[in-house]
């Protein structure tokens, strides 16, 4: 395996490396929407900015992406996912 990729599997599976961000990225393949981030601090009984962080490493990584509306933050999984996240996500089914 080259350098590059293992080091780009390791990025996303450090980020995968939490139990809150795998339900986190249960939930937002789940969704038909964009979720909001308030609900996924109700869902979680964690303060948003934990929250947010959680969202920030799963996006550093390409796993979710972000739209603003008003104050809220929605998320979603990227779409297209790249092949590397998509083949880790795969291997957490």
């Amino acid at each position: 395996m080259a350098a590059a990729r293992a080091a780009g599997l390791a990025a996303v599976f450090a980020a995968l490396a939490d139990p809150t961000r795998i339900q986190i990225v249960h939930i937002l393949r789940s969704a038909t929407e964009p979720v909001c981030v308030c609900d996924l601090t109700a869902a979680f009984g964690l303060s948003q900015p934990t929250v947010s962080h959680h969202l920030g490493r799963l996006r550093a990584v390409g796993i979710a992406t972000s739209t603003r509306r008003g104050i809220w933050s929605f998320y979603r999984l990227a779409d297209p996912l790249s092949p590397l996240v998509q083949a880790a996500l795969d291997a957490a089914r």
